[in-house]
């Protein structure tokens, strides 16, 4: 019963509950006897579900009986979670600016997060598009690397065309030949021989640097700090000036 588990039932909370839909009313005993935990495991369980709305009970003569609610009640459980889903939600849209406001105000102490392998990288690009796209100017710089291409391709293939699609533009300075545009894009070569690894990316107040490690394995940092980003962004336009 995979659905119930994803509306929140736990396995001995589904037992009893579809025990207690085949089975009919049945005591505490009834329900040991019949699904073999223990009787207080059974007791807590009863109360987990009657706080659910799944479960109620009666007493017949001495002994006290349960029997499970109407189906239909699962559909109101749903409804009832995401009503509270919907509190949440508006509650923390109305924090999010505070939480935002607080983090500004660490600003000046730059915020360094590293990742690995193709799953952090793609992780990086989903940050580059996804920051940019929320800026005015939805541009940012790139210092490609022959090596570090290669992994970014293998992470997220559609980059490209998901950038055009949102709009966003590059400047690229490749350190070495090779490399074209695609499309909202311009490129710059240094003309060099060097095969460094290392892609740079400058962009919304960061700075994200894709590189291998010893193993070869992809890796990335992201720098979040915006007097770095800005210190990077000059150097780079500047370049970008002097290799036309």
């Amino acid at each position: 019963m995979t659905i119930l588990k994803k509306i929140g039932l736990s396995d001995k909370e589904i037992e009893v509950y579809l025990a207690l839909l085949e089975n009919g009313a049945s005591s505490v005993r009834g329900l040991v006897d019949s699904i073999g935990l223990n009787r207080g495991t059974v007791y807590d369980i009863l109360k987990g579900l009657q706080d659910k709305g799944l479960v109620s009970y009666y007493h017949q003569e001495t002994k006290q009986k349960f029997v499970a609610e109407d189906a239909d009640k699962l559909a109101k459980l749903v409804s009832d979670e995401e009503e509270k889903i919907k509190n949440v939600k508006s509650k923390l849209d109305d924090l999010i600016p505070e939480l935002k406001s607080l983090q500004d105000k660490g600003g000046s102490r730059p915020a360094t997060k590293f990742y690995e392998g193709k799953k952090g990288i793609r992780f990086i690009l989903d940050d580059v598009l996804n920051s940019v796209g929320e800026e005015k100017e939805k541009e940012y710089f790139v210092y490609s690397a022959t090596n570090a291409s290669e992994d970014i391709n293998k992470a997220y293939p559609d980059f490209t065309k998901d950038r055009i699609k949102k709009k966003i533009r590059v400047r690229a300075i490749s350190l070495a030949d090779g490399g074209k545009t695609y499309g909202l894009d311009e490129r710059r070569w240094l003309g060099t021989n060097d095969e460094s690894a290392t892609f740079v990316l400058i962009y919304a107040g960061k700075c994200a640097f894709i590189s291998r490690d010893t193993k070869g394995l992809p890796v990335g940092v992201i720098i979040e700090n915006k007097m770095i980003y800005e210190t990077q962004k000059i150097i780079f336009l500047r370049l970008w000036e002097l290799i036309k």
